[in-house]
């Protein structure tokens, strides 16, 4: 597919040696990048007609484009390159498929996507991409409350999640969800993760140690960022953020994390918006949480998937009083910990990719103890 057909290139620059921008091959004027031969493509979307409260985002892209690409490389093994801009469509939906279209195109290539919105509804375009795909997957979202809105009204920036739950046919897997705040959130919110076995984690108990969130991240195949997941006085381009959220130094730790994540293949960042009374710092930070991202892509150790369980270290755990054997995997390449989920034997093309879980030590350790962990009791319902 010709993917150059959906971009608007963006002004060409000169940038310092050895910095991001030095060595990407940018989308301008006079000439379409070679993508095929890249690690990582950024993708620009002018596109916020899916939000009602943050008018303006979708022109966050360029802005945040001009503070990441001038930070310095450190690997310059990795090939990156900038398509340009997403116009918005003559219909929101145009743009949706424009997005989808590429994203697909990519990752059928095996280059990680980043994009840049706009709007948190494009993550519903981004996943629509797994399903031209056939690709069951794993959404983690990181933001400070869910979006699952009134799922009855048009797509949109507040409920897009309950879109991607009732979608038919439905390839999410598991739905993660980092760094909620209690107060956004109603109980019947909940009840619904409950109820479907999601995995969430409040911003509080990801601050007690930050560490905890790295095995849902890992997990993940697309992780979505709404940028009010982070306090207003550390990122004030957004008109939903808080005085509460994430600090710098943790949002950036988050990212590196996802990049470090052999499993994931594309992320967003959403909601940036200039014209909500963001400072040069908002954008700063952005750029440098982009930075973390790549940081630990070119840090990748080729875990699981791309390596195989029978390298690793493996556990047998027997859980009193229960049928249940817990078997788990450790990375003498990395220490990560994983579980293995039993599921039915005719289901293996379906779940082939999801039963095989990170997890924590910690987890290990009380299956030790006799305890069935929660993780593990979600998943196998799931499975099963």
């Amino acid at each position: 597919m010709d993917i150059d057909i959906y971009f608007q290139p963006i002004k060409a620059l000169e940038y310092e040696k050895n910095t991001l921008g030095y060595y990407t091959d940018f989308h301008t004027e006079d000439k379409f990048p070679f993508w095929e031969d890249s690690d990582i493509a950024i993708v620009g979307v002018h596109e916020d007609r899916g939000t009602n409260s943050n008018k303006g985002c979708a022109v966050g892209a360029d802005f945040i484009r001009e503070e990441f690409f001038g930070l310095y490389h450190h690997n310059m093994g990795i090939k990156i390159c900038d398509l340009g801009n997403v116009s918005a469509g003559a219909t929101v939906s145009d743009t949706y498929h424009a997005v989808s279209d590429v994203v697909q195109s990519l990752i059928k290539k095996n280059v990680f996507v980043v994009i840049l919105g706009g709007s948190q509804d494009i993550t519903f375009a981004n996943y629509k991409a797994y399903e031209k795909l056939e690709q069951t997957v794993n959404l983690v979202s990181i933001d400070n409350k869910f979006d699952l809105g009134n799922d009855e009204d048009t797509l949109s920036s507040s409920n897009f999640l309950s879109k991607i739950i009732l979608h038919k046919p439905n390839y999410l897997f598991n739905y993660g969800h980092l760094g909620y705040q209690t107060y956004y959130v109603s109980p019947d919110e909940i009840k619904l993760m409950n109820d479907l076995y999601f995995d969430y984690a409040r911003l509080g108990e990801i601050q007690e140690n930050v560490q905890n969130a790295e095995p849902l991240i890992r997990n993940a195949d697309i992780v979505s960022v709404d940028v009010s997941s982070v306090r207003n006085s550390e990122l004030s381009g957004n008109s939903n953020s808080g005085p509460n959220g994430f600090y710098g130094d943790e949002i950036c730790q988050l990212m590196r994390y996802a990049g470090m994540s052999d499993k994931l293949s594309s992320v967003g960042f959403y909601e940036f918006n200039p014209n909500a009374g963001a400072s040069k710092m908002s954008a700063k930070l952005i750029g440098q949480m982009i930075w973390c991202l790549i940081d630990g892509f070119t840090n990748r150790k080729k875990d699981y998937p791309v390596g195989t369980k029978e390298k690793y270290t493996r556990y047998r755990v027997h859980v009193e009083g229960t049928e249940h054997e817990l078997i788990f995997y450790k990375s003498d390449k990395t220490n990560r910990w994983w579980m293995d989920v039993p599921y039915p034997p005719d289901n293996r093309m379906r779940f082939e990719r999801h039963h095989l879980v990170p997890c924590t030590y910690a987890e290990y350790k009380d299956s030790s103890d006799n305890e069935i962990p929660d993780l593990w009791w979600r998943t196998y319902r799931k499975l099963n």
